[in-house]
C-alpha cells in the first residue's frame, strides 16, 4: 500500500471542503509501482514534486484546485510512498515514463503537468517525450540556467542533510528556500535523501535540448518567486526570452523556491487563471 506522505496528502485533500472523493490509487508498469494521489474534477493538473520530496509538499495548492473546479493528480516519486522503480536506469526520460503511464491509464486526455523546482524538468520531459499526453505546463520555480552561489549551494546541499542538527538545518532552509520572515519549518520533514541523491544523478545525465523547450509547442506557465535566490528576479523572465510567447511569466511577491508553502493561495490563483486561457 501507498506510504505516509501519499496518505498526508490525501489527509490534506480529505480535509478541503471540496476535495471529497480524493484517493490514493496504483499503477504497475514493467515490474515497477507508481502510488498516486487523484482527487477532484474537471481539467486536469498532474503534479511532480521538487527535488527529494513527496506530494505532501502540494496539499494545500491541490485542495484550492479542487475546490474550484479543478481535478489533481500527484505521482509520487520513486522511492517515496508506494512507488518503486521499475529497473536500474534512471534518466529524466525514466522519471517522464513513470508521471506518462499514471496519466495515461488515469486521466481524460491531453492534459496540464506542472512541476516544482527539479519537478519542472520532469514536466518538460513529460511534454517532450510524450505530446499526446500534454496541452500544457506550468513550471513552479523552474531552475533555470541562472549562477547559483557557493553560498545558496551550501544552503541547499546541507537543508536536506538529515545528519545535522534540526536548527541548523533551519538556518540554511530559510536562506535557500525561502523569503525573507516566513516560516521554514514546514520543510524540516518530508526530505527523502536517497531519492534525491537518484534525481540529482537523472538530472546531471540529462541534456538541458532534451527538455527545455517543453516539446516546441504547447503553452508554459512560469511562475517564479520574487525573492528566489536560487533563481533571482533578474532571471525570471529568461525562458520567455527563449521560448517566446507561448511562456506567461507570473513572479509571486515575499516567495522564495519552496513558494508552495509560502504563498499557496496566490500560486493557485495564478494557475487558476492561466487554466482559463488554455485551450
Amino acid at each position: 500500500m501507498p506510504g505516509s506522505m501519499g496518505t498526508l496528502l490525501l489527509a490534506a485533500c480529505l480535509a478541503a471542503p471540496a476535495a471529497a472523493g480524493a484517493a490514493e490509487k496504483l499503477v504497475t508498469r514493467s515490474g515497477g509501482v507508481t502510488a498516486y494521489s487523484d482527487g477532484g474534477s474537471g481539467p486536469v493538473i498532474v503534479a511532480v514534486p521538487s527535488l527529494g520530496r513527496g506530494c505532501a509538499d502540494f496539499a494545500d495548492v491541490a485542495a484550492r484546485l479542487m475546490q474550484d473546479g479543478f481535478r489533481f493528480i500527484c505521482p509520487e516519486p520513486r522511492g517515496i510512498g508506494g512507488s518503486t522503480a521499475p529497473g536500474d536506469a534512471v534518466t529524466l526520460h525514466d522519471l517522464a515514463a513513470d508521471v506518462a503511464e499514471v496519466i495515461r491509464r488515469s486521466a481524460t486526455l491531453p492534459v496540464v503537468v506542472l512541476g516544482h523546482a527539479f519537478g519542472n524538468t520532469v514536466a518538460r520531459t513529460v511534454a517532450t517525450d510524450r505530446p499526446d499526453l500534454v496541452r500544457g505546463v506550468i513550471l513552479l520555480a523552474a531552475s533555470g540556467r541562472a549562477p547559483v552561489s557557493d553560498a545558496t549551494r551550501e544552503a541547499i546541499a546541507r537543508a536536506s542533510d538529515l545528519t545535522i542538527p534540526a536548527s541548523d538545518r533551519l538556518q540554511y532552509l530559510a536562506r535557500g528556500y525561502f523569503a525573507s520572515g516566513n516560516d521554514a519549518t514546514s520543510w524540516l520533514d518530508g526530505w527523502y535523501p536517497a531519492v534525491q541523491a537518484t534525481q540529482w544523478d537523472a538530472f546531471r545525465s540529462s541534456r538541458p535540448a532534451d527538455y527545455v523547450a517543453a516539446g516546441g509547442r504547447v503553452p508554459i506557465l512560469d511562475v517564479q518567486g520574487a525573492e528566489d535566490v536560487i533563481i533571482p528576479a533578474a532571471y525570471s523572465q529568461d525562458l520567455h526570452k527563449e521560448l517566446g510567447d507561448r511562456v506567461t511569466v507570473v513572479v509571486i511577491p515575499h516567495a522564495g523556491h519552496a513558494m508552495l508553502p509560502e504563498q499557496p493561495a496566490a500560486i493557485a490563483d495564478a494557475i487558476k487563471a492561466w487554466m482559463g486561457t488554455v485551450r
